[in-house]
């Protein structure tokens, strides 16, 4: 009977140091996974900063365009600046965004990322954001 228990104290402890590796391995896989999350979820915050740049450049320049076109009665922009000055921006723009989505795209594809996991991210951020606003309001 002392050998059985001997035996079984000595699986249990095995067995016990198997599952404590395996819990440590499983940890650091979801170390690993959150920080790729994280940085999926950082360069899609700057996508969308860059998406608020745009519109608010494309606003700016409409709203060039109406008064030039309203108050000079002018609808030829060649040699005018400041509209140029736009037109590069928007392009900068989105050359900036089309960067960072390629960016996201070799992240999601390099670690092997589903989309529903950003996706839950993106939802869990909007939430804060709104949050925020209410507070803030």
């Amino acid at each position: 009977m002392t050998k059985l228990w001997d035996d079984l104290k000595h699986n249990m402890k095995d067995w016990s140091n198997a599952a404590i590796e395996k819990a440590e391995e499983v940890s650091k896989v979801a170390v690993a996974k959150t920080e790729e999350l994280t940085k999926v979820s950082k360069i899609k915050i700057e996508v969308h900063q860059l998406q608020r740049d745009l519109r608010h450049e494309k606003e700016a320049l409409g709203k060039l365009v109406y008064n030039q076109a309203k108050d000079d009665n002018m609808a030829n922009f060649t040699g005018n600046n400041d509209f140029f000055a736009h037109i590069q921006k928007i392009d900068h723009i989105g050359e900036s965004i089309k960067i960072k989505l390629i960016e996201i795209d070799n992240i999601k594809d390099k670690y092997n990322i589903p989309e529903d996991s950003i996706t839950e991210i993106e939802d869990v951020v909007e939430n804060d954001e709104k949050n925020i606003k209410e507070e803030s309001e």
